[in-house]
């Protein structure tokens, strides 16, 4: 048994003692800490990563998070929460990075909806929106998939042809038309942080194709493709990055775009977690 697959199976058997359904769970939403849309669900158990095994440190300090099982107060439909994650700035290991999206496919999920804040670098998106991601840019300088392959995980050369599921992408799209939400396609670019970025390297990434920019989202679609998942993806603008009319902005304006984002995104949530 790999390094790999054992410590995906500590992290399982702790999970599952403490699994407050017995019913499968097959979605999943993947979100930074505490975002205003987590009080669309019902909360049936909480568990720290701190004491989920194996227990994973790095320089940079540890990222706090939790796992959660829930459901959907409109819906009601079971699903499981990853409320915060790790992220490669902060020292972890690529690999590391997209440890519990092998956890959610253990546990039986088929579908994942992960959900970043982003910077845009297009000059038509606004801060405070919503990115509807369809295709991402990995400049991270690193893979969780990088070292060596468990086939009982997924295939060594994943095919990333459909990193972001174009029929559940279709599908969701003609919904959000449909209830006259705004939102903007996008391409993600990956990169490490956690610096800001230079106006520089803001007109190169908007060059080569991205619409928006974050830390965190591309890790864990590559890992959810290698272990045959379905991937949905959002991000809450809170940040403009167009070259040329670049300036800095303060952590509370971010914070201020990021809870518009989530609260317009927060009414049509329901709406997509019904057709997932």
């Amino acid at each position: 048994m790999t390094v790999q697959k054992k410590r995906i199976k500590e992290s399982l058997e702790y999970i599952l003692a403490r699994k407050p359904f017995k019913e499968k769970t097959d979605l999943a939403l993947v979100t930074y800490l505490n975002p205003s849309f987590l009080k669309l669900f019902k909360i049936y158990e909480r568990i720290g990563y701190e004491f989920i095994p194996p227990q994973f440190e790095s320089e940079g300090g540890s990222d706090e998070g939790e796992l959660i099982f829930a459901s959907d107060k409109i819906t009601k439909r079971k699903l499981i929460i990853l409320n915060g994650r790790f992220h490669f700035y902060n020292g972890y290991t690529m690999r590391e990075t997209a440890h519990y999206i092998y956890i959610l496919k253990a546990l039986g999920v088929k579908t994942v909806l992960l959900v970043g804040d982003v910077g845009h670098l297009n000059p038509r998106f606004k801060t405070g929106g919503a990115a509807f991601i369809y295709d991402h840019i990995n400049l991270m300088g690193d893979n969780p998939l990088i070292g060596e392959n468990d086939d009982s995980l997924g295939p060594r050369f994943p095919d990333m042809s459909n990193a972001y599921d174009g029929k559940l992408y279709s599908k969701i799209e003609q919904l959000l038309i449909d209830s006259k939400f705004r939102f903007y396609p996008s391409v993600y670019l990956g990169i490490p942080g956690p610096e800001t970025e230079t106006e520089a390297e803001c007109r190169f990434y908007r060059e080569i194709g991205a619409d928006v920019l974050g830390y965190s989202l591309v890790p864990e679609n590559i890992a959810a493709i290698h272990a045959g998942l379905k991937v949905i993806a959002f991000g809450m603008i809170a940040r403009e990055l167009v070259a040329d009319r670049l300036q800095e902005i303060s952590e509370d304006q971010k914070a201020k775009n990021k809870l518009k984002a989530e609260n317009a995104f927060g009414k049509i949530l329901p709406l997509i977690i019904g057709i997932l």
